[in-house]
């Protein structure tokens, strides 16, 4: 299940938007164990621990959109929803902060 999220930087800002979110995220959240890493240039692989489970998924970068994949057992289907929730709104504040040009 993928979740978008629009915006209107180019490629290169909104990247750094997701690198400085996810950032964020890792040390508001460390007790979830998140994982984030590159694997291509406009594609990245992401990870959470949540009830003794590791969620993984990805988060790609395109011109007007960042989606988010995350593969969540049947079980855990409302973690699903809270960690979508709280990553698009780390990636919404630091996409105001590109805009008002503070990256």
């Amino acid at each position: 299940m993928n979740h978008v999220i629009a915006h209107d930087l180019d490629v290169p800002t909104a990247k750094k938007v997701i690198d400085r979110a996810f950032g964020e995220y890792q040390q508001r959240f460390a007790k979830y164990d998140p994982t984030f890493r590159w694997v291509t240039e406009r594609r990245a692989s992401i990870g959470f621990r949540a009830m003794a489970t590791t969620l993984d998924g990805a988060i790609e970068v395109a011109e007007g959109k960042i989606t988010v994949e995350l593969d969540v057992p049947f079980l855990l289907r409302p973690f699903r929803k809270r960690a979508m929730e709280v990553i698009e709104r780390e990636v919404n504040v630091w996409l105001a902060k590109a805009k008002a040009g503070q990256i």
